[in-house]
């Protein structure tokens, strides 16, 4: 190695848009309802107040208002979609518009603990109580209770833009009666739970919940300061380890203590001491001067803290306590880590080692490793230990010359790195530990900072004091008779800017046992996927080993704090919820359907509201594909739709044409033109545009959904080029789902939905929300949050879903602009924000106000649930009450969890009737005993039919319930709407709402991330030239908490696009 003085560093998938369907069995249910006269949909936002008005949006085209949300409620106005019909039919077919999408939570022991409970107050009845309006009231008719036209109502047709704007974000010169005040303080209480449910058939699952004796030991908390203090907790994990190693028997009364690799340390019993200092030496195995190693000296303080006391965990247990009390589950939790930790490589709750199963590589210098997870929890049965397998990607212990061979795909002795080739492997090796080979047995080792910006043959460094410079090459052959062979390559730079040193890549080998954190590309995604799939018996039997390998019994910290583990899986008791009827168009062979096994198809159906395609055109990227080809491929989908019950024009108003991938913009700017020439002096607008796209076309989907939705407002369907060429029948009947709900129509609806037989629901106008935040992926340290709301626009049908998206601070959790208020200098007090918006557009959607609203938010960690409840219910209440005085519909609060480790399995796989042809549970399977909360309101649903793999039930806990539903009513209405998602002829795996609210989250990293998008490649300055503007008028510039840069506001979507399904 040479170190180098007093010198500065130098500088340095697939987008198939369908899902497949099947068929398969289920159960029977109640006989089938009248059809009701369908209400009017679609999405029509905006408006002053609440003021209801009917039709649907404005035209396409012209300056659009500034808005303060991607997707906000425009005012209505008389155009596309309006009244006069010109396109999707009647009312009961025009188009709605949405926004929407889905996301995920981890419950853990080992996230932060509940904070301290603030309190909320739960009102048992809505102080508004709203007339129940049988019919959509026409614009212009008054409402019960409302304004009249004659007292000031603005007429929409007449306001100009901007206008628009303002009369739907400025609060009316009264104000509410009774200010909202932020919830707050002293203790907030989750719902209990309401009874367990008892509706579905009853049956018996497994699951990964393995019963945990509570110890009967006296447990003490010590705490423990080490200096010089380190960051690294396998350092400070060395250091007790030494300790303990050296002093148990003499100094620690014989104690086996548990370390949480930071500032706790905690003991059966106490230690013969109340404080106690000890001096700890260490080998350093890193970086080091000289031929011998390193010796560190550290303080080591242990003093005690407090005792841990049991008896409250076991009150808490029996349901005699609320509050579960974290500091003895955490103990428990490092109790049980102990020994997983100094055996595998610990990961989060996870540990991983090639031990645990065949090595598995994935590419460029990657490979999988297999490992399972550990969590200990409260539950009804009492404590369980929740143990799962799991796999991560590892970087493979290569030579440095062999990973880079690899991480670039090509034999790079053969020629000089290009920049690009320097930039990835910088990325890519940053951070990552390698140890030395050219030094015999001494392995020292360091951690890559950076590369040299020079090859190494041209670098020098001073070996005196006088300056005297000597080569990077001429010093390894003088001092080790190392000859280096690479000399074009650049050397690896290790330690820091002050005294940065540098060792040749072909001296260097990547240390064993490091997980590789920055982001997969696909092709790795896709092999550690096949890696991770199993199917339930296998992954039963891996999980049941892995309890007999890890030996808990034998475990000397488990026996030192008294915990048994037993060996076996939880039986629990189960119900299986029956499938919904489903309604479809009364035109068809079949006007109802009863999924079997979570699966049907549109066999001799058709769709409940057809919409409506006059005009499209297609464009195909894919080479090597004719457009004869093409044309055919359209023709079938065109029939496709209108035998699923569209009027679709099986003609495109221009012929099919073929367009290079790399000039997308330009091909879609050029031909819209062309169509809109034609279309336009006959007063026509474009309805949809179908798209061919290659198999694997990098950037090109991003880049096509940007500049469609965002500039040109055009409606697109996306196909691969794969596709094309099988042109199968069930391909084709999917695309058309997707295609229906994209022009503004639905697909199929509850039965009882339109005969108003569902609970909590169909009593009253019901508003149904889902939320999600999704974050960056890793290795993305200033990108921004995307936070995306969703909500029912149609009642009672509950189909159709408006959303609103924004952009966040990077990895903020809770969402910021569900309400909020500013102050206009000329306007005074304005209110705004994404929950006020979409009940304004459900008002003006349906005729009525909410008077119950159901919000599942997904992306919650049982560590947030307090913090999230907090924000966001205030921020509803708030919402609510600058509509009107007193205005506070019901409110129920669901945590939609899918990102934890609970797997059910089948009492017997062997049994054809308890599983599904994936060998998984049955859809419908639900659970809310043994191992669920021991007092609060939740339950485990699996709701959808496995495919491949074990199947995940998604966890639902409730954190409000002004509603009071009973644990059949939100089981049965949850399981039932997983079977309304429109994209597919599937139940889903979590409720539609919080499954729309990921995909328009998702969907909004394209306008806004090209530069670290793998499927956006925007200009930098696209977005801020299309900013959303924000209370104080312009652009939002939410700061990244210790960044500089501000959060980039999302382009605006066209009016035409904003109000369909478009995520779809």
């Amino acid at each position: 190695m040479v170190r180098k003085r007093r010198t500065d560093l130098p500088g340095a998938g697939e987008t198939s848009e369908s899902q497949g369907t099947g068929e398969g069995r289920g159960a029977v249910q109640r006989p089938p309802a009248q059809h009701p006269v369908q209400q009017q949909g679609g999405y029509q936002g905006g408006g002053r107040g609440w003021t209801p008005q009917r039709g649907g949006y404005g035209g396409r085209g012209g300056r659009m208002p500034p808005q303060q949300y991607h997707g906000g409620p425009p005012e209505y106005q008389q155009g596309r979609g309006g009244q006069h019909y010109q396109r999707g039919g009647p009312p009961s077919q025009s188009r709605g518009g949405y926004i929407a999408g889905r996301g995920s939570g981890a419950p853990s022991v080992g996230e932060p603990s509940r904070p301290p409970a603030p309190e909320l107050h739960q009102a048992t009845q809505s102080s508004y109580q709203s007339p129940v309006i049988s019919e959509p009231i026409p614009y212009g008719t008054p409402t019960p209770g409302g304004p009249s036209s004659s007292s000031g109502s603005l007429d929409p047709t007449t306001l100009v833009p901007s206008e628009q704007f303002q009369s739907l974000a400025v609060q009316s010169e009264q104000p509410p009666s009774q200010e909202m005040q932020p919830a707050s303080s002293k203790a907030m209480r989750f719902p209990l739970r309401p009874g367990k449910g008892s509706y579905g058939s009853k049956c018996i699952v497994k699951a990964n919940h393995f019963f945990a004796e509570l110890p009967d030991k006296d447990l003490h908390q010590y705490d423990v300061s080490i200096s010089p203090e380190v960051t690294s907790r396998g350092v400070n994990r060395a250091v007790m380890e030494q300790l303990v190693r050296l002093y148990r028997e003499s100094h620690l009364g014989k104690r086996l203590p548990a370390y949480d690799g930071r500032k706790s340390l905690y003991t059966a019993g106490p230690l013969p001491f109340a404080s106690k200092e000890f001096r700890i030496t260490l080998i350093d195995e890193e970086d080091g001067p000289g031929a011998a190693r390193r010796e560190r000296v550290f303080t080591v303080v242990i003093k005690f803290a407090a005792r841990a006391d049991l008896h409250h965990l076991g009150m808490f247990l029996q349901g005699r306590q609320a509050d579960a009390p974290q500091e003895a589950l955490q103990v428990l939790d490092i109790v049980l880590r102990e020994l997983p930790t100094s055996r595998y490589s610990p990961v989060g709750r996870s540990f991983y080692s090639p031990d645990l199963g065949r090595r598995q590589p994935l590419g460029e210098g990657l490979e999988s490793w297999r490992g399972f997870y550990q969590s200990i929890r409260p539950t009804q049965m009492g404590l369980s230990l929740n143990i799962d397998m799991s796999s991560t990607a590892f970087i493979e212990p290569l030579p440095v010359i062999d990973f880079v061979n690899q991480l670039l795909n090509m034999d790079v002795s053969a020629r000089p790195l290009s920049d690009s080739d320097r930039v990835k492997i910088k990325k890519a090796l940053r951070g990552v530990k390698v140890e030395v080979t050219h030094r015999g047995n001494m392995r020292r080792k360091y951690r890559i900072s950076g590369l040299t910006s020079q090859a190494t043959r041209e670098l020098t460094f001073p070996v005196d004091e006088s300056g005297t410079l000597k080569s990077v090459v001429q010093y390894f052959q003088e001092t080790y008779g190392f000859v280096i062979q690479h000399t074009q390559w650049p050397c690896l730079q290790v330690g820091n800017s002050q005294r940065p040193n540098y060792l040749p890549m072909e001296v260097c080998k990547i240390v064993e046992g490091q997980r590789y954190s920055k982001r997969l590309n696909e092709r790795q995604i896709t092999a550690l996927l096949k890696v991770t799939c199993q199917r339930p018996p296998e992954r039963e039997s891996d999980i049941l080993k892995t309890v007999q390998h890890n030996a808990y019994a034998e475990d000397p910290y488990a026996k030192e704090f008294g915990i048994k583990i037993s060996e076996n899986l939880a039986q629990v008791e189960a119900r299986v919820l029956p499938a919904p009827w489903l309604k479809y168009h009364d035109s068809g062979r079949e006007k109802d359907c009863l999924p079997q096994v979570g699966q049907w198809n549109m066999m001799n159906k058709r769709m409940v509201n057809g919409g409506t395609v006059n005009n499209w055109i297609g464009i195909n990227f894919a080479r090597g594909i004719k457009d004869s080809m093409v044309q055919s491929f359209c023709h079938e989908l065109a029939q496709m739709c209108s035998v699923s019950g569209m009027a679709f024009n099986p003609e495109p108003v221009l012929p099919v044409v073929s367009g290079r991938p790399d000039q997308v913009e330009r091909v879609l700017k050029t031909r819209f033109h062309d169509v809109m020439t034609k279309l336009l002096p006959h007063g026509k607008e474009l309805d949809l545009l179908i798209v061919i796209l290659p198999d694997n076309n990098g950037s090109l989907y991003g880049d096509l959904k940007r500049i469609c939705e965002t500039e040109l407002g055009i409606v697109s369907q996306c196909c691969l080029q794969k596709h094309v060429y099988k042109m199968s029948k069930q391909y084709l009947a999917n695309v058309s789902l997707k295609i229906n709900v994209k022009v503004g129509g639905r697909n199929t609806v509850l039965r009882d939905a339109i005969s108003r037989r569902i609970p909590l629901v169909s009593d009253r106008p019901t508003i149904i929300f889902g939320a999600d935040v999704t974050h960056p992926h890793p290795g993305e340290d200033s990108s921004p949050s995307i936070a995306a709301v969703v909500a029912s626009q149609d009642w009672p049908e509950v189909t159709k879903y408006a959303g609103l998206v924004c952009a966040q601070a990077h990895r903020q959790e809770l969402i910021q602009d569900l309400y909020k208020t500013w102050q206009d200098p000329a306007r005074g007090v304005m209110h705004g924000g994404m929950i006020r918006e979409l009940l304004i557009s459900f008002r003006k959607a349906t005729g009525q106000k909410p008077q119950r609203i159901i919000f599942y938010r997904d992306g919650v960690s049982e560590g947030q649930f307090y913090q999230v409840l907090l924000h966001e219910l205030d921020a509803i209440r708030k919402a609510c009450a600058s509509l009107e005085p007193n205005y506070q519909p019901t409110v129920t609060f669901v945590v939609v969890q899918k990102r934890h480790h609970t797997r059910l399995f089948a009492n017997n796989h062997n049994d054809r009737q308890a599983t599904d042809r994936s060998g998984n549970i049955l859809p419908g399977t639900v659970v809310d005993s043994k191992i669920c909360h021991p007092t609060e309101f939740d339950f485990y649903l699996c709701s959808h039919a496995g495919i491949q793999g074990t199947s995940r039930p998604a966890h639902y806990h409730v954190l409000w319930d002004e509603n009071k539903f009973t644990a059949d009513g939100l089981q049965s209405l949850t399981n039932n709407l997983c079977y309304t998602y429109a994209r597919c002829t599937r139940s889903v795996s979590i409720v539609p709402p919080a499954y729309y609210a990921h995909l328009a989250a998702f969907r909004a990293r394209f306008y806004m991330e090209p530069e670290t998008s793998d499927s956006g490649s925007m200009t930098s300055g696209m977005a801020a030239s299309r900013g959303v503007a924000s209370a104080s008028g312009g652009a939002r510039s939410t700061r990244v908490p210790g960044g500089n840069a501000a959060v980039r506001p999302l382009p605006q979507l066209r009016e035409n696009v904003k109000r369909v399904m478009f995520y779809c």
